[in-house]
């Protein structure tokens, strides 16, 4: 029997037992969500709030509340709760899964690997890419480059690759031989020395492999998108052409899609309209719209086929890889994607926030707007001329402010704001928080470093 516990009661039992990721000791509130329909999500109080946020981390495509998604687990749970792949076992849903997601990738990636997480598949695709290479007798390759910037997960390998220095502080050595190069940031002209931003990126690419060696080089992980960076897009120029110097040196390109896959920029893979020709792809949040926790590292036939092949076997596992409730679940997500036509979508709202937010991009504080089909990412400066970043506490200032004020659910990364609404978003909710956003940014007070009363 479940005992109704009141909001404080929650909270405090939050408090008292529950470690939660980038909590911050002066930060002690909690905010403890019980319901969701859509993009509306419910507190322990009765509260309501617009989730423009995805559950709070780039997922929920498909929104919350989806009876669909409900079913299908259940009716797999009752059938088959769980049963493992390793050895030469299966179940019906990882099978047909996996048929589904090589339907949807690029013509040249038809096998995979389940797991549980973004993290988990990052860590896989950089073993995997070390394997690829040790089987073909170039045991030297194990390098693996990154950019500062980007985000690719917590665990030891993900986040070594994790181009955030927070991510690798106090925990002793971290993964060997991982080397950070310069994102494609447009905005930050200041990196590049007044040289084009792809021109730039090629010669320190080229000039860091020919110091390590391409002999020694076994990757290089990127995010089509810079998700936690900030919603940074580049030249349509660099993936191409870090592709062509890559290929040249037998080098493999990771793709992380683990926020950009399955329709969060307009597509199923973000990596194939950016020229990356990946690989491999990490992928996880939008694979179940976050209803059951499930990730794929989606990899070409050549890595397929070599590593277990000539390795023996693939000596690598997680315990609920291809969990059968997991995959029943990710395949009723996918439909629901297409049969409500959810990529259309995810650039509809995308175009209904660059028209909502113009007006804000006009404001002293607001640098950049940045959007990429249902993702938005707005960079705050104490000044327009010289792109000085606005301090991280005033931009959670304005956050909160949207919190508590609006009913409006965001998030910030430094400086920049970021969106990551579902991808149900309506036309409504869209011009809400447009409206919200650009509200709260005229109060920005950056003397008094607070957000000024209405």
């Amino acid at each position: 029997m479940t005992i109704s516990l009141s909001a404080t009661e929650l909270e405090n039992l939050d408090r008292r037992h529950v470690i939660h990721p980038h909590q911050r000791p002066d930060r002690q509130d909690r905010r403890v969500m019980v319901r969701g329909q859509g993009s509306t999500v419910w507190d322990a109080a009765g509260r309501d709030f617009l989730d423009a946020l995805g559950g709070g981390i780039w997922v929920a495509q498909v929104g919350h509340g989806r009876t669909e998604l409900a079913e299908a687990a259940k009716e797999q749970s009752l059938s088959l709760a769980h049963f493992t792949t390793f050895f030469e076992y299966t179940n019906d849903k990882a099978a047909r899964l996996a048929g589904r997601l090589a339907a949807l990738a690029p013509d040249h990636i038809n096998r995979m690997y389940f797991t549980n997480s973004g993290s988990e598949g990052v860590d896989t695709a950089i073993k995997l890419a070390r394997l690829y290479h040790h089987h073909r007798g170039e045991s030297s390759r194990t390098w693996i480059l990154a950019r500062h910037y980007g985000y690719h997960g917590s665990s030891y390998g993900s986040g070594t690759a994790t181009g955030i220095p927070d991510m690798q502080a106090a925990v002793g050595p971290n993964l060997p031989n991982v080397e950070k190069l310069m994102p494609p940031y447009a905005y930050r002209a200041e990196f590049y020395g007044g040289q084009d931003v792809t021109d730039f990126l090629i010669a320190e690419l080229t000039a860091t492999i020919e110091r390590i060696g391409a002999e020694n080089i076994a990757a290089m992980i990127g995010e089509p998108v810079l998700g936690g960076g900030g919603v940074i897009a580049p030249p349509a120029d660099y993936w191409p052409r870090v592709r062509e110097v890559l290929s040249k040196h037998g080098i493999l390109l990771i793709a992380d899609e683990v926020i950009t896959a399955f329709g969060r920029t307009g597509a199923w893979f973000d990596s194939a309209q950016r020229g990356m020709q990946p690989d491999l792809i990490v992928t996880a949040k939008g694979l179940t719209s976050g209803y059951q926790p499930l990730g794929a590292v989606l990899m070409s036939d050549a890595i397929g086929e070599t590593v277990p092949a000539i390795g023996g076997s693939f000596f690598h596992g997680h315990t609920y890889a291809g969990h059968p409730v997991a995959c029943a679940v990710a395949l009723a997500n996918l439909d629901i994607i297409e049969s409500e036509g959810l990529l259309d979508r995810s650039l509809k709202i995308g175009a209904g926030f660059r028209s909502g937010l113009a007006a804000a991009a006009d404001l002293p504080t607001v640098g950049d707007v940045r959007v990429e089909g249902a993702t938005v990412g707005i960079e705050l400066v104490t000044d327009k001329a010289t792109r000085e970043s606005l301090p991280p506490d005033l931009a959670l200032a304005v956050a909160d402010e949207l919190y508590y004020n609006h009913g409006i659910l965001t998030r910030n990364y430094g400086a920049t704001l970021v969106l990551s609404p579902p991808l149900v978003f309506t036309d409504e909710e869209t011009a809400r928080t447009s409206a919200a956003l650009t509200e709260v940014l005229a109060r920005v007070d950056i003397e008094g470093c607070r957000i000024a009363p209405c």
